[in-house]
């Protein structure tokens, strides 16, 4: 009879901070694993914190009571399989990013990580030293190495080092957030270190939302030859046990259930209602608050806080002025009725006509321009921001990624809020997305199946409504234009050549580049909004709020 070996995988979500529930969460995947009869049982990178901590990790206070935690941990389950988590290590020099292993009532020893990955939304160079390269660490018949995350995406290097060392297999522990297209990115590496070391590969990821990064699972093991053994449910916790067979061409992970990923427009969308709910749940809310205009963008964040939160946590304001046509009014009521969230009315007359008579003396002998358009928005915010406040409801901000792109909202007007669900949303996006929600429905959903958002919220031409008969494109070129612009000019950091090479009008591209550039300020001071793309605003993408260059290309 071959030897064998059972490895239980705790694919969860950590809270940022709270290192109690964290290492309660550990000790109940251990018991599960127990019971199961694992050999090891496994949580993913930086499980006990969570995951990223940015400098509060650096604080000594803080790593020294998750240090102290794991050693708790390791004492509490001395009687059973050992146990590896990932937390931070302080060795009295440096600071690490470490995985700890738990074995006989102690933590037996700590593999460091090496690779510090300082590009797209991590900055760990700032927060840890480099760990030395190590071997493999022996459980039962079993040589493991355990890179950690960033240390297997690259060749020719720890994966290779772990297995020239006598690794039989590599366990890999991650803290991998999601972006679009990611999971077949993470495929494409870890089939790379499996051809590279000739070992079966089993990825760990997490779950659960921080900030504007979701951690998105979908664990998965690979044997040599590249087939996928198996793979958990993208976004959903699971416990999973992996058994092992040592086979007469080495150790092998026997074949599991692989839990196709959804496609990109699935993703995206439970991206952005895993984001918003667990912003919610981690820092305290209960019930959201937004503005209804009768627009795309304020329906589909409707959409998104009702199947995140329930519709019985969701107010709408419907906020009109006499720009505000009928059929916004019953697109707005239509939307809630739909989702089934309540629905105010809150005229901004009355608030209007007061500044303007305050104002009347300032603006003599000047004529009407954005600024009036701009009080009627910063009017909105103020009454939303008065019932957030009042009601303890946090308000969300309803602005598209093209809109954040080229400063097309008014800052301490409808920016106003405390999430922004389609921050990482273009606008041609948006329209699709309405789509496919009204056609589909999952479980996860909290709010009704059908057609939630009316086909005319969607097809109507985009207006802000501050001025008569305006329209989105008076300011901006069409939405499949600029969007194709941004995508080049941001997503792929085109220059302004490039994408007249590719058919724009040179003037367009470059009013484009314009507006991005000046908007630096107020994305400075934006809400923080759900990742989906490697170009998102914030830690993706950082530049200097004053900034004269312009691309002369």
């Amino acid at each position: 009879m071959s030897e064998t070996f059972r490895l239980t995988l705790a694919q969860l979500a950590p809270t940022l901070g709270d290192i109690p529930g964290n290492i309660a969460k550990a000790r109940a995947a251990w018991e599960t694993g127990k019971t199961a009869g694992a050999d090891l049982v496994m949580l993913p990178e930086m499980f006990t914190i969570g995951y990223q901590p940015q400098d509060l990790v650096m604080r000594p206070a803080f790593y020294r009571e998750a240090m102290a935690a794991v050693e708790a941990l390791a004492a509490d389950t001395a009687d059973g399989p050992p146990l590896a988590i990932g937390a931070p290590f302080h060795d009295g020099t440096a600071l690490y990013n470490a995985l700890h292993i738990c074995d006989g009532g102690r933590v037996a020893l700590r593999v460091l990580k090496q690779v510090l990955p300082n590009t797209d939304v991590f900055d760990e160079k700032r927060l840890f030293a480099r760990g030395p390269d190590q071997g493999p660490f022996r459980i039962g018949p079993l040589l493991i190495g355990t890179p950690i995350c960033e240390d297997a995406w690259w060749e020719d290097h720890v994966c290779s080092t772990m297995a020239d060392a006598g690794a039989q297999i590599l366990v890999v522990p991650n803290g991998s957030p999601y972006h679009r297209g990611k999971v077949a990115l993470r495929h494409e590496k870890m089939r790379a270190r499996v051809v590279e070391t000739g070992l079966p590969l089993v990825y760990l990821n997490m779950t659960g939302g921080q900030d504007d990064q979701v951690f998105d699972g979908a664990s998965f093991g690979i044997n040599p030859g590249g087939e996928i053994a198996f793979q958990l449910p993208q976004f959903d916790d699971a416990i999973a046990h992996v058994d092992l067979e040592h086979t007469a061409d080495g150790w092998r992970i026997r074949p599991g259930p692989v839990t196709p990923e959804p496609d990109a427009w699935e993703a995206d969308y439970r991206t952005m209602v895993i984001a918003l709910g667990d912003y919610f749940a981690k820092t305290g809310f209960k019930k959201a608050l937004l503005g209804l205009s009768g627009g795309v963008d304020s329906a589909l964040v409707a959409a998104i806080a009702a199947d995140a939160l329930g519709p019985e946590n969701v107010r709408c304001v419907m906020l009109p002025s006499e720009y505000t046509s009928q059929s916004s009014l019953d697109d707005a009521e239509a939307v809630a009725k739909a989702l089934g969230t309540r629905l105010d009315t809150l005229p901004i007359s009355g608030p209007r006509a007061a500044v303007t008579e305050a104002l009347a003396p300032f603006f003599e002998g000047t004529k009407p321009d954005v600024t009036e358009e701009n009080i009627q928005s910063r009017l909105r915010g103020l009454l939303l921001m008065a019932l957030s406040n009042k009601f303890g409801e946090m308000l969300l901000t309803t602005g598209n990624k093209s809109e954040v792109a080229v400063g097309y909202a008014t800052i301490y007007g409808d920016m106003s809020g405390g999430y922004n669900p389609l921050k990482d949303l273009y606008k041609t996006r948006v329209f699709e997305t309405c789509r496919w929600r009204n056609a589909n429905h999952r479980p996860w959903m909290r709010a009704p199946a059908g057609e939630v958002i009316p086909p005319s919220v969607i097809d109507k031409p985009p207006s802000a409504e501050l001025r008569e008969d305006q329209k989105d494109e008076d300011s901006l070129p069409p939405y499949e234009v600029l969007d194709a612009i941004l995508d080049g000019l941001i997503d792929r950091e085109a220059s302004v050549g490039e994408l007249v090479a590719e058919g724009f009008d040179r003037d367009v591209v470059k009013r484009v580049e314009h507006l991005i550039f000046i908007s630096e300020y107020k994305r400075f001071q934006s809400a923080p909004g759900a990742r989906l793309t490697r170009r998102a605003f914030w830690l993706d993408r950082r530049y200097p709020v004053a900034n004269r260059w312009r691309d002369k290309t």
